[in-house]
């Protein structure tokens, strides 16, 4: 019992000496004495600007603070407890006391107290709803955390203390009620005015916070206080920029500028040290130089705009973004692989490899292809497509495509029956349904001829399995001369005879024409069918050599010239083949032989009349 009477006895004279004195940290002191001013009626226009500018950057200063020490605010938030603990508990005894104004002085302390609780929870609040948040649920953030601020501040304002003021100054704790209820009003003006500040500086301290994550938050500040800064950035503002972002932006496209080379070079290298692309690299190189410029430029561009929009993404822009990453890499790879391909084709159409160029050809546009698609579904993942969908759809209109595509379906299985048959090839002169040319390109879908009159025609390789394809090239020996020399029936038979003998030596002679003499070299091959076939048809080699007499012609006697040229090139077919009538005309006319030409001879006979007329 006597421990509790010397409480009650200390915390009354507690409360008589020292209840009711409400402590204010600088910031809200300064801004109570500017309130305080402001609400003097004697202030001239002047007084009242000087009083709001210094007020505003009270608040510029007091904000910037808050945000370069967040976690001070957030983590060390001054609550009061002991305050409002003392308080109530003094309260309490004065009312035992009847100190009416007592209680007034010190139940307006509370509230103040309560007031400045309420407003630092308020600050905490707001600072914590700018972590992973957009702008826009930044804003809907404020408005809830404010609207509970003034709803917990009208709790405070039902019982009006006014009155107090107008009350004679009679002793010391009127007098201490009277500074508590001026003090408590205007922390409620200071509160009311913190809001709309907050409202004015939101875009900032949003844009703050995300340079606190970049660690720029100090130069942020720093930039900003400058009296130049203070005088554009509001002009910018309406732009949606301030002096720190021009300043990050010229900063990103100077360093990702030089930074451009460096990337550039460092996979140059990386490359290199890929044994399997080394001879591939500076062709690699060479090709993936602009798309890879191209990818930087438009990183920069993403972001320019991610610091413009205040460090934050922009769904639809990021997907766009997206979309763009993957065709470039896309890109890329088709580059890689086309670059190893075309290098490839070199080596192989150099060498004696029994490689097809068709073949490579072909399977490289199917890479290509399938490069493509794949490219293109990480470009519809990107725009946020969902490819199990997609996918699934393609299964199901799987039979209704192959129905309307039936014809293509064709002609790539004819272009793999082209590719794995050994008909013709890339570069051969083939004939087929009336068309005559050399091949120039395989294709997945049509092959490509060029004609003699210099016309490219392209057939659906479909046809190729449904018709007769003859191809000129598939020989190595022997491109056949075939003639009948007719001579006058007046001509000798003994020179006839002489003649062919003599054709016959001249050409089993001649260095141009194929004879049973003739060497050559059959193809290697594989397969061990070749052993069950001759190798000589197989081959296309032709070395007969055939001359007769052949027939009795309507106007000459007909001899039979046939063989075969050793080349199977068409112009040097026509050098040996006039060379060959060349000899066989001076043949001729050793023999005292004349070429014949179509003739009709008339005989007209006798009339014998018969005895009986004459």
């Amino acid at each position: 019992m006597q421990n509790i009477k010397f409480l009650v006895i200390f915390l009354f004279f507690t409360s008589v000496l020292f209840g009711g004195s409400v402590k204010f940290e600088p910031f809200m002191q300064s801004q109570i004495n500017i309130v305080e001013k402001l609400n003097d009626t004697n202030l001239t226009q002047e007084q009242i600007e000087t009083l709001l500018n210094k007020q505003n950057k009270l608040y510029e200063d007091a904000f910037d603070e808050i945000m370069i020490n967040q976690n001070k605010y957030i983590n060390n938030i001054t609550k009061f407890e002991k305050e409002i603990f003392t308080l109530k508990k003094i309260i309490q005894v004065n009312k035992h006391a009847g100190n009416t104004y007592a209680v007034i002085r010190d139940e307006v302390a509370l509230k103040t107290y309560k007031l400045l609780r309420l407003n630092n929870n308020m600050i905490k609040s707001i600072l914590l709803s700018l972590n992973d948040k957009t702008k826009e649920k930044f804003e809907e953030a404020i408005n809830k955390i404010v609207l509970e601020n003034q709803k917990d501040i009208a709790k405070l304002l039902k019982k009006d203390y006014k009155y107090i003021l107008k009350l004679p100054a009679s002793g010391k704790i009127i007098l201490q009620t009277q500074k508590n209820v001026r003090n408590f009003y205007a922390v409620v003006t200071v509160n009311n005015d913190m809001i709309g500040y907050i409202y004015k500086f939101e875009s900032n301290m949003y844009r703050l916070n995300k340079y606190s994550k970049y660690h720029l938050i100090s130069l942020a500040v720093y930039v900003n206080s400058i009296d130049f800064v203070r005088i554009i950035n509001p002009i910018l503002e309406k732009y949606g920029l301030s002096i720190m972002k021009l300043l990050l932006i010229l900063m990103l496209i100077i360093i990702i500028y030089f930074l451009r080379t460096i990337v550039y070079v460092s996979i140059e290298k990386y490359i290199l040290k890929i044994d399997s692309l080394q001879e591939y690299s500076v062709e690699i190189s060479k090709k993936i130089k602009k798309p890879i410029e191209m990818l930087i430029i438009f990183i920069n561009i993403n972001m320019v705009i991610y610091v413009y929009n205040d460090f934050s993404s922009i769904e639809s822009i990021s997907q766009i973004f997206n979309m763009i990453y993957g065709f470039i890499f896309t890109l890329i790879i088709y580059k890689i692989v086309n670059a190893v391909a075309s290098i490839r084709l070199i080596k192989v159409s150099s060498s004696s490899s029994n490689v097809k160029n068709d073949l490579i050809n072909v399977s490289i546009k199917i890479i290509n292809f399938g490069i493509i698609i794949i490219g293109l579904l990480i470009m519809l993942f990107f725009a946020g497509i969902n490819l199990t969908a997609v996918l699934s759809g393609l299964g199901i209109g799987g039979f209704a495509v192959a129905f309307a595509a039936k014809d293509t379906i064709s002609n790539f299985f004819g272009t793999l029956s082209i590719l794995f048959s050994d008909v013709f090839s890339q570069g051969d002169w083939i004939a087929i349904d009336g068309h005559e040319g050399v091949v120039v390109e395989v294709g997945l879908r049509v092959t490509t001829i060029r004609t003699f009159d210099n016309a490219l025609i392209a057939i659906p390789n479909g046809t190729f399995a449904n018709k007769e394809v003859k191809n000129w090239n598939k020989r190595i020996l022997g491109r056949r001369i075939k003639m009948q020399v007719g001579v006058k029936y007046d001509s000798k038979s003994a020179d006839i005879k002489n003649a062919v003998e003599q054709i016959h030596m001249m050409l089993d002679k001649h260095p141009l024409i194929a004879t049973k003499a003739t060497k050559y070299q059959h193809q290697k091959y594989k397969s061990p069918v070749t052993i069950l076939v001759s190798k000589d048809d197989l081959d296309g080699v032709k070395n007969n050599l055939l001359v007769y007499l052949d027939s009795f012609g309507d106007s000459s006697i007909n001899i039979l010239v046939y063989c075969f040229t050793k080349s199977v090139k068409w112009d040097e077919w026509l050098d040996a083949k006039q060379d060959v009538m060349y000899k066989i005309m001076e043949i001729l006319e050793e023999n005292n032989l004349e070429f014949a030409f179509p003739s009709l001879s008339v005989y007209n006979e006798p009339m014998q009349v018969p005895k009986e007329i004459i």
